[in-house]
């Protein structure tokens, strides 16, 4: 059931009024991935080199969202849906404060992801994590592909449940980039994309 007795009230304070305080624009960067392709590592240390540089920035992901916002949520097909939409008007309402939302979800089908875009608007930047499969399952410390493949998992990502390879992502990383490598590459692709108020 949608609501219908809602009213809109403008905000006093504009978007372009918060971007000039803050010395940046607004948006996201979306992070996709398999899991285990490195995504959280990436996206908490730039999360730490933005900040330090004077961008006003918060990273979140799965993990955390799922603790809270999407607590009452598992991972059906329709679940999933339901958390990347949770998932992208949350890091809408970010941009829209003037911050840089760096969000780390597997989100692994592109029509999600491109409701995701579509949400946020013109200033959506999705990462892809480009690392194979062999390599994501080597990485995992959780066995969480080992377990899924007995089994013990429904509807894993890269097991049992497919994952979509975004079509034409603004920035790709690949496993043969170190993450140092990775931060220095998004570091100079924020300040070219988000530096222009």
């Amino acid at each position: 059931m949608k609501s219908t007795n809602v009213t809109r009230v403008s905000h006093l304070v504009s978007l372009q009024d918060r971007c000039l305080r803050q010395g940046h624009l607004g948006g996201v960067l979306w992070f996709t991935g398999l899991p285990a392709s490195g995504k959280k590592t990436i996206v908490f240390q730039l999360e730490r080199r933005l900040f330090e540089a004077g961008y006003e920035v918060f990273a979140f992901d799965s993990t955390w969202q799922r603790k809270g916002l999407s607590s009452d949520l598992g991972f059906s097909r329709e679940d999933r849906r339901e958390n990347i939409r949770r998932a992208g008007e949350l890091a809408a309402t970010m941009a829209r404060s003037g911050l840089i939302a760096i969000s780390a979800f597997v989100s692994p089908y592109s029509r999600d992801r491109a409701t995701a875009r579509a949400t946020v608007g013109e200033n959506f930047h999705e990462i892809f994590m480009n690392v194979p499969l062999d390599v994501c399952m080597a990485r995992d410390t959780q066995d969480r592909y080992v377990r899924a493949s007995h089994g013990e998992f429904l509807d894993f990502t890269g097991v049992t449940a497919a994952y979509e390879s975004p079509v034409k992502p603004e920035v790709t990383l690949s496993a043969e980039q170190s993450v140092d490598e990775s931060i220095d590459r998004l570091t100079d692709y924020v300040n070219a994309h988000f530096r222009n108020i």
